[in-house]
């Protein structure tokens, strides 16, 4: 009899993080690696935010907080959402945790029952699926291809839908595409789930502030009142604030789903790290222009690997309408062998040999849910890109 839990079984270790800590090892090793897999800006926190944490540290804020986040830090999101989404919500609809992750995790294990389906679509951030499979639901995985701009059909929505569906999980911009929702294409999504009032939305709008050109973000509460008392709003500092590491995430919506997901933080975590509170407060509250010039930076690097790649043999690279990835296809270079004798008959194999020949990390499209593609991230340097993206070209030329 296994001394570990069933549920273990159920899932496996994250795929972006593997690629990483991998790239990580073989240049401790010495090697020349380029890694694109994290997802994580290069720029570093606002210096204002630093100084909000060091002055919270003189401040002597280093005991317990609330279990679901500051009360100052709550009111500033209800700001924030009333400001960016025309939502309103009190600080008792409001949850903070040590990251998005936690809150997506803590919104499943607070509603999950096993049998519950949640609808997700495909791609998907890696974590989607097999955190629902930890808090004991079901995935149901449906694939939005680059035909429909990875993004799904309202027809497709509606097949998925059964009686057994909780919760669909939305995510624009998309890790790992990029891709981007306009209204009108998520006021079809929301036509949908209007029409079957069992089912309760979860947004990921981590990637909310990193958007180009005249796109406009809206998140489905916004563009649908109705579906207000049944969708989790959540967000966080990580991306558009180059937070990462500090680990605040937060959500807003029905305030027994909101206590719900006190109670499973105050039995596992308690509460998140006080000094970040208070610096994502900061962030929050503070100087936001610094936003904008840094999407100019992504914007700049979105259209250099998008070229780059798309003169690249056998590739196909739509252009993202936000976040800091793009996610080619490589129909084009499966079945050929590479150069060091490596049958590119998947993505998996495409990834492990660019890396291997080339040392190029990326990370597989199957990690996402839909091959045969590749994530590239490009919240990294200018050079870096430039360098790993004449790699690729040279590897698909050498493909046989």
């Amino acid at each position: 009899m296994s001394f570990l839990s069933a549920t273990l079984a159920r899932v496996k270790p994250s795929p972006t993080i593997a690629v990483t800590t991998k790239a990580r090892e073989l240049k401790a090793a010495g090697k020349d690696v380029i890694g694109l897999g994290a997802g994580e800006p290069d720029f570093d926190t606002p210096e204002n935010v630093k100084a909000a944490a060091k002055a919270a540290i003189d401040r002597g804020e280093t005991k317990y907080t609330a279990v679901d986040g500051l009360p100052e830090l709550k009111q500033a999101i209800c700001a924030k959402f009333k400001a960016d989404n025309n939502l309103d919500y009190a600080p008792a609809q409001v949850s903070v945790g040590a990251g998005g992750k936690q809150i997506l995790y803590n919104a499943l294990m607070a509603t999950l029952n096993p049998g519950d389906e949640v609808i997700i679509p495909a791609p998907y951030w890696v974590s989607y699926p097999d955190m629902v499979l930890l808090a004991g639901g079901e995935p149901v995985i449906v694939e939005a291809g680059m035909d429909t701009g990875f993004k799904l059909t309202p027809a497709a929505l509606e097949a998925a839908i059964t009686d057994k569906t909780k919760w669909f999980i939305f995510n624009s911009p998309s890790n790992p595409t990029g891709a981007g929702y306009t209204r009108d294409e998520l006021k079809a999504l929301t036509d949908v789930l209007m029409r079957h009032p069992h089912v309760w939305v979860m947004t990921d709008d981590m990637y909310e502030k990193l958007t180009y050109g005249d796109f406009e973000f809206c998140t489905p509460a916004q563009v649908e009142p109705g579906l207000y008392d049944r969708t989790l709003t959540c967000n966080g500092v990580s991306k558009a604030y180059a937070m990462t590491g500090w680990r605040i995430g937060y959500a807003a919506g029905p305030e027994a789903l909101i206590k719900a997901m006190g109670k499973i933080q105050s039995q596992s975590t308690s509460n998140p790290c006080s000094i970040a509170q208070w610096a994502a407060l900061e962030a929050l509250t503070g100087p936001q222009d610094f936003i904008p010039e840094n999407n100019a930076t992504f914007q700049r690097r979105r259209d250099m690997v998008v070229e780059m790649l798309n003169a690249a043999a056998g590739i196909e690279c739509p252009v993202p309408e936000g976040a800091f990835y793009v996610y080619p296809s490589i129909a084009g270079c499966i079945g050929k062998t590479s150069p060091g004798g490596v049958k590119i008959d998947s993505d998996e194999a495409f990834a492990t040999a660019l890396l291997e020949e080339k040392g190029v990390a990326v990370v597989f499209g199957a990690a996402f849910g839909l091959s045969p593609n590749f994530r590239v991230s490009y919240a990294t340097s200018d050079e870096a890109l430039k360098e790993a993206c004449t790699r690729i070209r040279d590897f698909c030329a050498a493909l046989t």
